[in-house]
């Protein structure tokens, strides 16, 4: 199977601010934009949050899933609040625990991971030769290593520890 992961396109929040599982607006002309890029007539799935719904739906697919495990990390507390806000000992907090450590109260990366990985696992079983999948830059992260083949945890690391080069609009394809 051949996955196309897509991020969403630039949400309309201020830079630096925290807005992982947060439902935020994007742009609808830099909708349109990303959308004429994307190849069209193959099954999608997008996350349901408004970033990505959007985007999905102008591309007017002939199989359009939301699915909520697509979603962005939900960073409790800390969501739409700025990075340098956020007090440096919870995030040294999370560095040092990063597969467990809930950032403000919200999801570990490892809960994020079986989440996305029961995901994958569900679209392998639709048998699909290449589909469309609409997301977050961590989702796509943690797809790309669980798509390798790594066992959850490992895949959950590697994906954490990936540095964020993800741009907005960005296809990565992964084939099996």
């Amino acid at each position: 199977m051949r996955l196309l992961l897509v991020r969403h396109p630039r949400p309309e929040v201020d830079p630096g601010l925290c807005y992982g599982r947060s439902d935020v607006p994007v742009d609808a002309e830099e909708t349109l934009r990303v959308g004429a890029t994307l190849p069209a007539g193959l099954p999608t799935w997008s996350s349901p949050l408004q970033r990505c719904a959007s985007l999905a739906r102008v591309l007017n697919p002939p199989q359009l899933r939301f699915d909520a495990r697509l979603a962005e990390m939900d960073f409790g507390a800390w969501e739409l609040r700025s990075w340098n806000d956020i007090p440096r000992m919870e995030v040294d907090a999370w560095a040092a625990d990063l597969l467990h450590y809930r950032p403000g109260g919200g999801e570990s990366v490892l809960a994020v991971a079986r989440r996305v990985a029961a995901f994958l696992h569900d679209l392998y079983q639709e048998g699909h030769a290449e589909v469309l999948v609409i997301c977050h830059a961590g989702t796509m992260r943690l797809l790309r290593a669980l798509h390798t083949g790594l066992p959850l945890e490992a895949a959950a690391l590697e994906a954490a520890r990936t540095p964020h080069r993800i741009a907005y609009g960005e296809i990565l394809a992964l084939d099996s």
